[in-house]
């Protein structure tokens, strides 16, 4: 139960499906594939989707890299959150959408794992939504030149530790796209 008043929905988030993150990603046809079938889902629901599009130094926007995942088609009607920082609440209006939407339960995939979904899911969860993390939806890049272990683990360990946070008032949870309830956000178990 979130902790925000007055805010039974849920919402897709929906964090940085863009070519320049994803192009070279981990699993990236399976992960795009998986998310674009949440977006129908959502869509047929009634369940908002909210967009999350970063852009900086290395992905100015209006560049291909800015640009969503081709298999990916944002609707005009649906919120689009630009940002420049990982957490997607931070410097935007993302907070204002969702409050507008009655929104207290998040569902949220993208990339990269390690990095913006990681900054967004700590970033809604400290602000007292309801966070579900999709298991099998979210990925990253191979890092492993730099220390990072390889992207396999690294989304495998982002699913480990979301699935035992805790905090009062709020649940996290992590499910796969197959067994998600969208609007129940964690009603299924783990997969």
């Amino acid at each position: 139960m979130s902790t925000l008043a007055n805010r039974p929905n849920s919402a897709l988030v929906l964090v940085d499906v863009q070519n320049g993150v994803v192009g070279g990603a981990w699993s990236r046809d399976e992960v795009v594939g998986r998310i674009k079938g949440l977006v129908d889902r959502a869509r047929a629901e009634g369940v908002p989707v909210v967009w999350v599009q970063h852009s900086d130094e290395g992905m100015p926007i209006g560049s291909e890299g800015w640009r969503f995942a081709p298999e990916l088609d944002p609707r005009e009607s649906e919120p689009l959150i630009a940002k420049t920082y990982g957490d997607s609440f931070e410097a935007t209006e993302l907070e204002d959408v969702l409050a507008g939407l009655g929104v207290g339960r998040l569902v949220i995939a993208g990339a990269q794992s390690d990095a913006c979904v990681r900054s967004t899911l700590h970033g809604a969860f400290t602000r007292g939504y309801d966070v579900t993390l999709v298991a099998d939806a979210h990925t990253t890049e191979d890092l492993t030149e730099w220390g990072a272990p390889p992207p396999e683990l690294v989304v495998s360990h982002t699913n480990l530790y979301w699935s035992w946070q805790d905090a009062p008032g709020r649940t996290a949870a992590v499910v796969a796209a197959k067994d998600l309830d969208l609007a129940g956000a964690a009603s299924a178990a783990a997969g």
